[in-house]
């Protein structure tokens, strides 16, 4: 008979998640403090209920793993890294159970990626019979924090460690939180608050492609960026911060939105909030001009002209990999 571990156990850490909802038995990982989602606008709430980067992590000898949860319809992968990794990956769109097989009889290091699109409450783990579960080596590794949009969310991904946050956090031993929130990144005080509560080596923000929509303008835009920082500032007064400015859309670049502002324009923005920042006095702020990570030779690689697919983000996490300071 397999054994059954209920989501609940101690021996299960939820790596990258903020908070964890807990009720009759089951576990939802969660992107914000679910416990203050009112203080959040509805529609980000909808996004950080979705596991980006979440993982469950744990030692076991175990051969197979069957996970059981609830159905979510258009819900992304889950992949297993074993010893670091990737070993298999698996569809849960509108599923309530998973399975692993064939993953070796030795006690090693198991995560199991969450999916980066749709809600997940997990109910339990089944094991072998006779299998050795125990709660994840200790490790010292950087913490990373990644605040962005359905760009750092990742939704078209092939899996969730295909994403451009988890193949960086993976290449460099990263502890990572992925905040990319899809359609929500407006620079909400909310989220600045949650940064500087969080332990963090780096922080990295993805500025602009959602306040492009018209949240913000070219009178607010950068006064945001700059309060936003402040805000984490006061916990972290010496932590690297990057601000990345938009990656290429084309539809963006020259056209001016409802309030007036061209994605071009937006790039000059983020860069003065940085310079003015330097100017300032703060030392470890940095600036990525989002055309770095990903120009107009890449074009093809957005199928609806804003998204890159799998291939657009595995450029994107290369060219980060070698833009980001390395702590």
């Amino acid at each position: 008979m397999p054994q059954v571990i209920p989501a609940t156990d101690h021996r299960f850490i939820w790596s990258g998640a903020i908070s964890t909802d807990v009720k009759e038995g089951t576990v939802m990982p969660w992107r914000i403090s679910y416990q203050e989602k009112t203080l959040f606008d509805e529609n980000l709430v909808m996004r950080a209920a979705m596991p980006a980067g979440v993982r469950l992590s744990f030692r076991s000898n175990t051969t197979s793993i069957s996970g059981q949860c609830d159905a979510f319809k258009d819900r992304s992968n889950i992949d297993i890294v074993v010893n670091g990794k990737l070993a298999d990956s698996t569809e849960t769109d509108n599923k309530t159970s998973f399975h692993f097989d064939n993953l070796g009889s030795e006690m090693k290091d198991i995560e199991l990626w969450m999916p980066q699109f749709g809600e997940i409450r997990f109910s339990s783990l089944s094991f072998d019979d006779n299998a050795e579960t125990l709660k994840p080596s200790e490790s010292s590794t950087k913490k990373w924090i990644t605040y962005g949009s359905s760009i750092t969310q990742c939704r078209t991904a092939d899996s969730p460690t295909k994403t451009w946050p988890a193949i960086v956090a993976r290449s460099r031993g990263y502890d990572f939180t992925c905040l990319g929130f899809g359609g929500q990144c407006h620079i909400d005080p909310m989220v600045a608050r949650l940064i500087r509560d969080r332990e963090a080596d780096l922080i990295s923000l993805c500025l602009g492609i959602n306040i492009h929509s018209g949240s913000l303008n070219q009178r607010t835009f950068r006064p945001g960026i700059l309060g936003f920082v402040q805000i984490v500032r006061e916990k972290h007064p010496t932590t690297p911060i990057t601000l990345i400015s938009p990656i290429f859309s084309p539809d963006r670049e020259d056209t001016p939105n409802v309030v007036g502002f061209t994605l071009k324009q937006m790039r000059v923005e983020v860069k003065k909030a940085a310079r003015t920042l330097q100017e300032y006095g703060d030392k470890n702020i940095h600036y990525i001009n989002g055309l770095d990570v990903f120009d107009s030779e890449n074009a093809h690689l957005l199928p609806d002209n804003l998204h890159p697919n799998n291939e657009g983000y595995g450029i994107m996490a290369d060219n980060l990999l070698r833009l980001l300071p390395n702590v």
